[in-house]
């Protein structure tokens, strides 16, 4: 049985500890079970009736008042709210439970909803990134399993291929190409999903290679079809030690244009950078780089 803490409870519903323990006590909205030593303790059933009750609370919802409904009528609220509002946190929320339940249906209509209504590109910004973080989280304190990471990965993967698939074939022989890839062992790849919708959105042409491609295989590849940019993603395979290195090779076998990085890693990489690497912290910083190419 999956245990959270009270701290963990906090950092994925957004309710400060303090207000869960004085929710506990006023309204009995969640019943923590207790350790031999007296410590609290929760299960998934808490986390999403809590995540239900942060949402509905932020929707005008009294605690008092939600704290007689029982699950069936918290339920209906919350398909009411999906269905009527957009505000990011409750779309969230509903992704959440619907990947520790590991409910397809439920995930779907939660993110198809935020895609008609945010737009894809807002959808992905103001919805999905903050999932994976509230994903990362769970993963590091050990409550969901490979299992459900990767059931949840594979359908937002799917969405971002659909969306890239939907997009206008740039036009002209005169649109850039950028080679896109995942170094050696690299398997996050909606990162590269989501800059090779941003490059096609923006009428560039895109050669994608995907996860985990040797180097020379890049090389070869950089030989052959001559693009004019690369790009590639730095997030959990290389050491900070190893990633510049792996740059000044990559810089050496395309001298003559601009590779552009980005990933968790890359924001503390220890030494300079080769002249033609170019570090990208986020989007919208690279949307406005594009306009210059």
């Amino acid at each position: 049985m999956v245990r959270y803490s009270i701290n963990d409870l906090e950092k994925l519903s957004g309710i400060k500890a303090h207000t869960i323990r004085m929710w506990e006590r006023r309204y009995d909205v969640i019943s923590p079970k207790r350790t031999d030593t007296n410590i609290r303790y929760y299960h998934d059933c808490d986390l999403k009736r809590l995540l239900n009750i942060s949402t509905l609370n932020r929707h005008g919802f009294k605690i008092s008042n939600i704290a007689r409904m029982d699950d069936r009528e918290i339920s209906e609220k919350m398909m009411e709210i999906s269905s009527t509002h957009g505000d990011y946190e409750s779309i969230i929320n509903n992704l959440v439970i619907s990947m520790i339940e590991m409910n397809e249906d439920s995930f779907e209509q939660a993110l198809n909803t935020a895609v008609l209504k945010l737009g894809f590109e807002k959808c992905v910004t103001h919805v999905l990134y903050p999932f994976l973080e509230k994903v990362g989280v769970l993963w590091l304190i050990g409550t969901i399993n490979p299992a459900q990471e990767h059931f949840i990965t594979n359908l937002i993967r799917q969405k971002f291929i659909i969306a890239i698939d939907g997009l206008s074939k740039p036009g002209g022989q005169d649109a850039k190409t950028f080679l896109l890839f995942l170094p050696e062992k690299e398997l996050h790849e909606l990162g590269l999903l989501f800059y090779t919708f941003i490059l096609r959105k923006n009428g560039f042409k895109v050669i994608y290679l995907g996860q985990s491609v040797p180097f020379d295989d890049v090389a070869e590849v950089i030989r052959i079809r001559k693009p004019d940019y690369v790009f590639t993603y730095f997030v959990a395979a290389m050491s900070q030690k190893e990633i510049p290195p792996y740059l000044e090779k990559l810089s050496e076998a395309f001298h003559q244009n601009k590779i552009f990085i980005t990933g968790i890693q890359v924001k503390e990489i220890p030494s300079e950078l080769p002249e033609n690497v170019i570090i990208v912290n986020d989007v919208n910083e690279f949307k406005d780089r594009l306009k210059s190419l």
